[in-house]
């Protein structure tokens, strides 16, 4: 029997406590959902076509220089973009950071924008400025100068840093800009009186102190760019060159190689968690600390006379992620010639007819794309709901346990997770290949920590004082979780949610590897698209696409409010 105390709150089953049977099924799902797909890589790696255990397929991978190179590629690709867009971010974060800059709030806010391009897209619109033939800048180029050759050549191994790094660089600059707000004006001002000059300041103290988040975020950087396949898919392989990512997928092209693509997607598997395990260890080990309680905001450096071309400097640098590739983007939806100068009397809709009206793969695969987005939003924010709240207020060991489960995924590049479903569920007793089911279960497995980062943030925020008065008053962990905490971290879970549908919407690394000709989502059509040159209709769907993710991204900004960290002063 029930009775409903003081305040309307009612006692069922005091001391009946779900958590724990909670905590161990979410536990097993979440090992279920990583351990299987590895599962089944390490066994294809390991064996033959016959089954039988050999170490063949990794001797291979050495001595067949079509397989050795695109390893060697992508270390050197991986290098090039890490160093890049660190010299690339790293000023721009310090100018919007600690500078008097007109314009910062928009820089950062457009820096953001960048970071939720898809780099694929990205890629797509620099093919239709840069190709060499064809591309916008290059016919500019040549009309203005008479020059028979091409100014750019997108489709080439500088082509590939450059992009890959325009959609990387944010990565950095979010993590520094962060850490530059963050960092109090007490030192710089102990060290101006003490009467050591700007530069020595920034050099001596800012930097030092700002040095594990620029660390930090050019090993993302180097993962993003180890990791992608958008991009070198659509440029290195008309330039004649392979990554790891675009070798794997064309080993299970006709004939497909299931072991050898196996063997490739270890050590990806492998590199990726050991610099995770760096980065964490980077940043753990800090040289330098902030000692003490809150200290002043930081100080903006007056620029006088440069604020202004320092701030076209900025927005020039913006224009290579965003503003260039976007008004590409849109010249070829409204235009017959996609690739050529724009012409007001080649303005047309027949793309957006063409996409909406005629091809029948974009409406299902926009029907594939809200489906799959909505439902891997809901369930893994629900998810990461449950085990975040499990993790924040448990400190045992089951706890942690937990904990290391939820952010697994987040070592495992999306291309190997999709050779491990496909292995997985394309054989019994569960066939999931064909449906949609399998994209569900790779998309929840890439988006799931990111939610889970932010939900377990924002319980470490939240003081237990009201868990544990509706616990006194006979409530369980999960109804306390689903009446109390819940509710007061709403701004959270929109913000988690809004994650995990934003990530769905632009994946292509485990979808083109997972998707047939029934459950292709938004990405591969703009992918198979790309392979047919159909640059009018890859325009329109990607527009659509930007302004739904623009929608998603304003909505959670404005439900948990943007620009946090201190308010710097003027110096």
């Amino acid at each position: 029997m029930s009775t409903t105390g003081q305040g309307g709150v009612q006692r069922a089953g005091a001391g009946m406590d779900l958590s724990g049977p909670v905590l161990a099924a979410s536990a097993l799902f979440l090992a279920g959902l990583i351990c299987l797909p590895i599962g089944w890589i390490a066994a294809f790696a390991f064996t033959d076509r016959a089954g039988a255990p050999t170490l063949g397929n990794f001797r291979l991978l050495l001595d067949d220089p079509t397989l050795f190179e695109p390893l060697m590629t992508t270390l050197g690709l991986s290098c090039s973009v890490a160093v890049f867009a660190a010299l690339s971010a790293t000023p721009l974060a310090w100018l919007v950071a600690r500078t008097d800059m007109p314009g910062r709030r928009v820089a950062r806010v457009l820096m953001t924008a960048s970071f939720v391009t898809p780099p694929f897209l990205g890629a797509i619109a620099w093919e239709i400025l840069a190709a060499p033939n064809s591309g916008v800048l290059n016919r500019l180029w040549r009309d203005l100068s008479g020059a028979e050759d091409a100014l750019f050549d997108i489709y080439s191994f500088p082509g590939l840093v450059f992009v890959i790094s325009c959609y990387t660089a944010p990565y950095v600059f979010v993590v520094l800009t962060n850490a530059l707000d963050r960092i109090p004006a007490d030192l710089e001002d102990a060290a101006g009186i003490l009467g050591a000059p700007r530069w020595r300041i920034v050099v001596g103290i800012t930097l030092p102190l700002a040095l594990p988040a620029l660390l930090a975020g050019t090993a993302v950087a180097f993962l993003q760019a180890m990791t992608l396949f958008g991009s070198p898919a659509i440029l290195a392989i008309p330039a004649g060159f392979h990554t790891v990512t675009t070798k794997i997928y064309s080993l299970f092209q006709f004939p497909p190689k299931p072991q050898i693509a196996a063997a490739a997607a270890l050590p990806l598997l492998l590199v990726t968690i050991a610099l995770l395990w760096l980065q964490s260890r980077i940043l753990g080990r800090r040289g330098y600390a902030v000692v003490g309680g809150k200290g002043a905001a930081p100080r903006l450096v007056r620029l006088g006379a440069w604020r202004w071309p320092v701030f076209v400097l900025v927005f020039a640098v913006l224009a290579l992620p965003l503003f260039l590739p976007y008004m590409a983007l849109l010249k070829a939806a409204i235009s017959r010639l996609p690739a050529g100068p724009f012409d007001p009397a080649n303005m047309t809709l027949a793309h957006f007819s063409f996409v909406f009206l005629e091809f029948s793969q974009t409406r299902h695969a926009f029907a594939n794309t809200f489906v799959l987005a909505l439902a891997t939003a809901t369930a893994g924010t629900l998810l990461a709901l449950v085990v975040a709240y499990l993790v924040a207020r448990r400190t045992d060991l089951s706890g942690r346990a937990l904990e290391f489960l939820a952010m697994a995924p987040i070592a495992i590049p999306g291309v190997v997770l999709g050779v491990g479903l496909f292995l997985a569920y394309t054989r019994g007793p569960v066939v999931l290949y064909g449906t949609l089911w399998i994209l569900f279960l790779a998309f929840l497995t890439i988006e799931l920590p990111a939610a889970f980062q932010q939900l377990r943030a924002s319980f470490r925020g939240l003081h237990p004082e009201l868990e544990e008065a509706s616990r006194i008053l006979g409530a369980g962990r999960l109804e306390t979780l689903w009446r109390i905490t819940a509710p007061l971290l709403k701004s959270g879970v929109i913000a988690g949610w809004c994650l995990i549908f934003i990530g769905t919407v632009r994946e292509l690394s485990a979808a083109v590897m997972l998707s047939s000709s029934t459950t292709k989502v938004l990405s591969v059509v703009i992918f198979d698209l790309n392979e047919g040159g159909n640059l009018g209709a890859i325009a329109v769907i990607g527009v659509a696409m930007l302004l739904l993710t623009f929608a998603v991204v304003g909505f959670a900004n404005w439900i948990t409010g943007a620009g946090g960290g201190p308010r710097p002063q003027p110096a």
